[in-house]
């Protein structure tokens, strides 16, 4: 959703995960494990090749939040979670059974698991605990708190529950092993996903609280919960600040994925309510060391401040080569107003990218044309091979042009170019039985406006909106934009209580399960779910399942062009753009590695504090703090 935009595209974010495990090690108990190919690390894997293995422990890491908190429970629809805590994954509190690779698309190292196995039909994976995994107080991470977690988490999170749909149950097998069952076979992606599981502890949620309460983790909570990762909640403001506290003891620290990261002593985050305010705070020093920028302005204008100027804080760009995100006006399908297709289509043509990337992006962004943009799995051309073969099954409950012409979105590249697209604009509305009266788009039968709210909650949003908003009014669309709070927002988009949102959906580059909480008929009426547009499509459905069981690679790929295709012919989006850059401005207190993993851009957790620095910026700002 809007929310996510301003995370760093890091292979952190709750990614999703699938693809095709090698059939030839199934029974055999495998460490790293990749959807892709061999990991490069292989067998002997030591630490990540980019971080620096001697990295010194230490100093505390600033971070300004937009917004507010009020529960430390991520893994549920209610609340809104606290910075460090995320509802996909561990955050900065839980360890989950495999960490997945922060340099490598779809692949993953030992964490709570130092091993896992899986038989030759995939119908089920078994995980090995590491015999040193403990909680922070002490006690074992044993098989009953795995086995726990995943009921938990199958049962309240709205993306567990969809990733993990064809695990029926998990039991243990010994001490140390816990088995995982799935209800079909062959889904090549199931033995490697269950990796992402976050462990919670039973033994605290099942236990009171100081007031001698049961505690309820399917309920909020401002109780600082027990984990098992690198940092435990130290302190908290409930709304305004929360501060974690890296664990001395943290039984995890020598493996290979930890070793040369997680190195700040203290994380602080201080929330504030609005993206001007949280600038002049990053400007100023003390409350914000990382920003993290998407604002083409902003990094192409705003960064002359004395600082800047005085090589206190540094403006780096870093390139990705991760997936890109399909950034894009999510029109919600519960809505009427949007279950023709020849109305989204018609909503698609006053979008002038070209214009906007000139005028406002400083021709920095890149128009997205594809839900899996940047990878192998984008459709392009015409269907062919495979893809058509799949694609004929679907034929006649499929948009004839799909078969004859390549998708192609408007391109605004001459003076006359809104008055083309404007014009077949208004002929798809005519064509779904919209015309304009008295400068007003209305329905042919009924006279009733077409009229939507597109729902915001910061200032991006008002720069995105307001161009494609004016370019709809020339044709009688009354498109307006309301902005609200940030934990209304989320409840609102939580609840599907939108008509257009502009969401941000990323990709792996091996989808699979995650796929039926983006587009799936069931995910349309769970609320929490990331089917922001409302989809219920037997066809994409079906090209779900396709992908999820696809035999190999190349089946897969084949799969995953025909999903695209779809989604792109039905115009349940209207897409915006991308870029292949991560953007960081951060004040010159940190030491950092020479080389940082292109995948994801950079990794702040191998970044440490230089005390000296640190030091001598608090000393030269600190009536700034």
């Amino acid at each position: 959703m809007t929310v996510g935009r301003t995370v760093l595209k890091s292979a952190l974010i709750a990614a999703a995960l699938a693809g095709s495990l090698q059939a030839g090690f199934a029974d055999e108990w495998r460490t790293t494990s990749s959807l892709i190919g061999d990991s490069k690390y292989g067998d002997n894997f030591q630490h990540y090749d980019y971080v620096n293995p001697d990295a010194p422990k230490g100093g505390t890491y600033n971070s300004v939040v937009l917004g507010t908190f009020d529960s430390f429970n991520p893994y549920i629809v209610q609340g809104s979670p606290a910075a460090g805590l995320v509802g996909f994954g561990g955050g900065l509190l839980y360890d989950t059974l495999m960490e997945q690779s922060t340099d490598e698309g779809s692949t993953s190292h030992p964490l709570i698991a130092d091993a896992y196995k899986y038989p030759a039909d995939y119908s089920s994976a078994t995980y090995r605990l590491d015999p040193r995994a403990k909680w922070h107080d002490g006690q074992p991470i044993t098989t009953d708190d795995v086995i726990w977690s995943f009921q938990v988490l199958k049962a309240n999170s709205p993306q567990y529950s969809r990733y993990f749909e064809n695990v029926t149950d998990a039991v243990a097998i010994s001490d140390r092993e816990v088995e995982f069952h799935f209800n079909q076979k062959g889904n090549r992606e199931l033995p490697k996903i269950i990796g992402d599981l976050a462990v919670l502890p039973k033994h605290w949620w099942e236990g009171t609280d100081a007031n001698g309460k049961k505690r309820d983790v399917t309920r909020p909570t401002l109780e600082p919960p027990l984990g098992s990762a690198a940092y435990k909640i130290a302190s908290f403001k409930p709304g305004s600040e929360i501060v974690w506290q890296r664990v001395p003891d943290y039984w995890a620290a020598k493996l290979p994925v930890k070793i040369g990261r997680e190195n700040f002593d203290t994380q602080r985050f201080t929330y504030i309510l609005d993206d001007n305010s949280a600038w002049q705070a990053f400007t100023k020093g003390g409350l914000d060391d990382i920003k993290p920028e998407n604002s083409s302005k902003r990094w192409k204008t705003f960064y002359n401040f004395p600082a800047i100027q005085a090589g206190d804080v540094i403006k780096q760009e870093f390139k990705t080569t991760s997936p890109e995100p399909m950034q894009a006006f999510m029109l919600n399908q519960r809505r009427p107003l949007f279950g023709d297709r020849l109305v989204r289509e018609g909503l698609t043509y006053p979008f002038d990218f070209e214009t906007m990337n000139r005028t406002l992006f400083y021709g920095f962004n890149t128009r997205t044309q594809s839900y899996f943009q940047g990878t192998e799995l984008a459709s392009s051309g015409l269907p062919q091979g495979k893809e058509l073969e799949i694609l004929e099954k679907y034929r006649d409950k499929l948009p004839s042009e799909l078969f004859t012409q390549e998708f192609k979105l408007p391109v605004y590249d001459t003076p006359q170019a809104e008055r083309k697209y404007l014009k077949q604009a208004v002929e798809l509305f005519a064509k779904a039985g919209w015309v304009i009266k008295g400068g007003k788009m209305v329905n042919a039968k009924t006279g009733a406006p077409f009229k939507f709210e597109i729902l915001g909650w910061n200032d991006t949003d008002q720069v995105i909106a307001s161009p494609w908003i004016a370019n709809l009014r020339k044709i009688g669309v009354d498109a307006t934009l309301r902005i609200i709070d940030q934990t209304q927002y989320v409840n609102r988009v939580n609840n599907f209580d939108y008509d257009v949102i502009i969401g941000q959906l990323g990709q792996s580059e091996s989808p699979g399960n995650e796929q039926r909480d983006f587009w799936s008929s069931k995910a349309a009426d769970k609320p929490g779910s990331r089917n922001y547009a409302g989809i219920k499509d037997p066809v994409v459905d079906a090209l779900v399942d396709r992908i999820i069981f696809a035999t190999d690679r190349d089946d897969l790929v084949a799969a995953t062009h025909a999903l695209d295709r779809v989604l792109l012919w039905n115009f349940y989006v209207v897409p915006q753009y991308y870029r292949a850059v991560l953007w960081l401005a951060y004040w010159n207190k940190f030491g950092i590695p020479e080389k940082q993993p292109t995948y994801s851009g950079a990794d702040q957790s191998s970044w440490w504090i230089d005390p000296a620095k640190e030091k001598a910026l608090a000393a030269k700002y600190k009536s700034s703090n």
